[in-house]
């Protein structure tokens, strides 16, 4: 803008707004992060034209970010405004120490956020146990229609939790809203890491519900643990008996039930089995077969085989146990397999020496299928 001599100085609305009305020369006004500056990560080598009040207010905050990054998330107490929103979810958690079972009872929700075009929707509740990526880890409750205030008051159960388990792993509680046309609908989370629980005592949450948390988001130790055990996981577990009748002079093996088995077919699931052998056998007589049970990955069976044999000779024998998926019209899969006996190690070589001490005593144990396949065996 040009300015003829004589006449006094016109300042644009624009102009004005951006003076410094303070006396002296006229300076434009600063803008806010002049005087807050934003770093990423940190603080940089030098703050130009920061006092010594805000590189300690920088200072700070950076700690306060870094403690924040250490800390494990409170899944019990998180209440922000951003959560509220998405609803609440009441539940309680019971592990049953004794019997391998870990106990979810989903009661109810309240204030869901709506996800249908009528303002309302149809609300179900997932378990996820992390670490895990097999289905068989999966629960869920049944749907329950245009509400956002539900009442389910249903029990989900995991069978062939151990001591382990409750340690390392954590639950995934999510609530879900059912499409038909459309993929279902994620409304919310929470997360409980099981060592909270004490064994035989009920414990009862009332949660808000959290945006998906990333798997990073878990403690760096179970995402190891998920590297560590994810084959053997995903083979899924059985839970055996084994018993010597001495007035029978026979060995008697319950296949009781399995839990988390790998699923095999298109569908999702499993139609399982399982054999059982009682080797060295030349003459292949000993073996036995449960029934098929249908779709399914967590199949109770409680059936018992006998196997004449002296007492002496359960030193010379191994019990080898294998879980295979019934298919019509084509080769049986191999699910997974256990043995147990005098040149087994850990809890399956424990089981067998505690039914050597304990004659006349039945003696429950779970074992982890693994997804060898002994070489003497086939379908």
């Amino acid at each position: 803008m040009t300015q003829r001599k004589g006449e006094k100085p016109t300042i644009s609305i624009q102009e004005h707004m951006a003076i410094d009305v303070c006396p002296g020369p006229i300076q434009p006004i600063k803008q806010i992060s002049d005087y807050f500056p934003r770093y990423p990560r940190g603080l940089p080598p030098t703050l130009p034209h920061v006092g010594p009040l805000h590189r300690a207010l920088a200072g700070a905050s950076a700690s306060l970010q870094a403690t924040k990054k250490d800390e494990e998330p409170d899944v019990e107490g998180y209440d922000s405004d951003d959560s509220t929103t998405l609803g609440t979810l009441e539940f309680s958690l019971l592990y049953d120490q004794e019997n391998n079972a870990l106990h979810c009872t989903i009661n109810k929700a309240k204030g869901l956020k709506p996800m249908d075009h009528n303002g309302l929707s149809d609300p179900y509740v997932k378990l996820h146990l992390l670490p895990g990526a097999s289905k068989a880890n999966k629960l869920r409750t049944k749907t329950l229609h245009n509400t956002l205030n539900p009442v389910w008051n249903e029990t989900l159960t995991y069978y062939g939790i151990t001591d382990e388990d409750m340690v390392r792993k954590t639950l995934r509680i999510s609530v879900c809203d059912e499409d038909k046309f459309r993929h279902n609908e994620f409304i919310g989370e929470t997360r409980i890491p099981l060592k909270k629980l004490k064994p035989n005592q009920t414990k009862n949450f009332n949660n808000c519900l959290e945006k998906q948390l990333p798997v990073s988001s878990l403690h760096p130790t179970h995402t190891a643990a998920f590297l560590c055990y994810k084959s053997l996981e995903e083979r899924g577990r059985i839970m055996i008996s084994l018993k010597y009748n001495t007035q029978k002079s026979c060995l008697v093996v319950g296949i009781i039930r399995c839990a988390h088995l790998a699923a095999m077919d298109a569908n999702g699931f499993s139609d399982p089995y399982v054999k059982t052998y009682l080797k060295p056998d030349e003459n292949k007589k000993s073996k036995h077969k449960t029934a098929v049970k249908k779709k399914t990955l967590n199949p109770e069976f409680n059936e018992e085989f006998c196997y004449d044999i002296k007492y002496a000779d359960l030193t010379k024998k191994t019990l080898e146990v294998t879980v295979w998926d019934y298919d019509i019209g084509k080769s049986n899969d191999f699910i997974g397999g256990v043995s147990l006996g005098i040149n087994a190690n850990g809890e399956r070589l424990k089981h067998w020496f505690d039914c050597l001490k304990n004659k006349d005593k039945k003696i429950e144990r779970w074992h982890t299928l693994t997804n060898e396949l002994p070489g003497s065996l086939n379908d």
